[in-house]
């Protein structure tokens, strides 16, 4: 049978579609809706940084549109998600708690953040933290007094606090829910009743079912790409492995040397895609931490877009800003927004706005520009939107007009 052949735009959709991205939503969005996205990307990455909203919730946004951010804690306080190592700490659906028993139950390839030496030097200490949470109930790091002196940065995390994230890598506590995004820890079997480790699946299957899951988020997948989407270990599971199982699809790229994998439930949308049906309209913002993006070396390969985050370069040495948004257009990455949201001035600054070199800027690129970063405010309740540069700088007069017209009649005139 011949391998479908992809064009590198029908390779980007078909990508996009596996992701909930391809096309802008219409409909309502419900709560089912936020767990439904989740379970489509497998895991959703956390991070604090709030310069715009946390990058849980952004992600959420630009596949759902306006929705509830309060949604995301709900489904975890009732169970349906639980937080884990995954690429790094993600929401992950509850029915995936198998496959990452394994990491719990040996949590030295997770390097700092098994916490070993401290575990091997506070043994009585993580105890007394297990003894409380025993006791007393679910308990926050906060409801520990902080006795050494130290100002409590990430590295000078109070004994109690590194006691509970060991405890945590370790799978002896859970997160139960969270309270104004800090954690709550309890009890596993609290928080997971009825689970045993005997319902754990055995290794040769949870390295399958990673293979299928990262193919599956994905769309389309180079073998190299995989491991990076749950951060695995070796030995890794050849995808070729599972195609000759009949798991998985092969197909190829134009201009690529290696193969592309496809999952079995993605047949039609690889069909589609052959043959130029899939038509990527969605214009977003995309968090830092999106799978689209986290890869930067799949989305250089996939995309052409070279995209480092620089919140932790010096600032001399910054080129697009702290906290810079990529900017997804119609099925091409073409430039990224240094952002952030001032809530209590109501104002959404765009700091930057820098477009790829080689982007042909028109009206219609423009518009799209605007109602993507109009509706972006406009959720973080921001109605003023006030743009401070841009890369080509003559970009900066016509965003600003579009921008200057009422949020409902732009995003109306799109």
């Amino acid at each position: 049978m011949s391998e479908p052949t992809l064009t590198p735009g029908a390779a980007r959709a078909l990508h996009l579609a596996a992701q909930g991205m391809l096309q802008a939503r219409r409909a309502r969005v419900t709560r089912a809706d936020v767990l439904a996205a989740i379970r489509r990307m497998g895991v959703l990455q956390i991070d604090t940084i709030s310069v715009v909203a946390r990058s849980p919730y952004l992600v959420l946004w630009s596949r759902l549109g306006d929705y509830e951010p309060a949604w995301l804690e709900q489904l975890l306080a009732e169970g349906k998600l639980f937080e884990y190592w995954a690429h790094e700490a993600c929401f992950i659906p509850i029915e995936d708690y198998g496959l990452y028993r394994h990491r719990m139950l040996d949590t030295d390839p997770l390097g700092w953040k098994s916490h070993a030496s401290f575990v091997r030097d506070n043994a009585e200490q993580i105890e007394r933290v297990l003894e409380h949470i025993r006791v007393k109930g679910p308990t926050r790091a906060a409801d520990f007094e902080r006795t050494d002196g130290k100002s409590g940065g990430w590295w000078e995390w109070k004994p109690e606090k590194r006691s509970l994230e060991a405890l945590f890598t370790a799978g002896k506590v859970m997160v139960a829910r969270r309270h104004n995004f800090h954690r709550v820890y309890d009890l596993a079997e609290r928080v997971l009743p009825g689970w045993h480790d005997s319902q754990a699946p055995a290794m040769d299957t949870v390295r399958r079912e990673f293979v299928l899951r990262a193919v599956k988020a994905l769309g389309l997948a180079k073998a190299a790409w995989i491991p990076d989407y749950h951060r695995t270990r070796p030995p890794h599971l050849a995808p070729q492995a599972l195609a000759d199982e009949g798991l998985l699809l092969r197909a190829r790229v134009e201009g690529w040397r290696e193969p592309v994998f496809v999952h079995t439930e993605h047949a039609g949308l690889l069909a589609a895609a052959a043959e130029g049906r899939l038509n990527p309209t969605v214009t977003s913002l995309l968090s830092p931490f999106d799978p689209i993006v986290w890869d930067r070396r799949r989305a250089l390969e996939l995309f052409g877009f070279d995209y480092r985050l620089e919140c932790y370069t010096p600032l001399d040495k910054r080129r697009y800003g702290y906290f810079t948004l990529p900017l997804l257009r119609r099925g091409q990455l073409i430039g990224r927004v240094d952002a952030k949201a001032h809530r209590a001035a109501r104002m959404f600054e765009l700091k930057s706005v820098a477009l790829e070199p080689g982007v042909r800027v028109s009206q219609r690129l423009l518009a799209d520009l605007a109602g993507a970063v109009a509706r972006c405010a406009r959720w973080h309740g921001c109605p003023a939107i006030e743009v401070v540069r841009t890369a080509p700088e003559d970009v900066a007069g016509p965003l600003r007009a579009m921008l200057a017209v009422p949020q409902q009649a732009a995003v109306q005139a799109l």
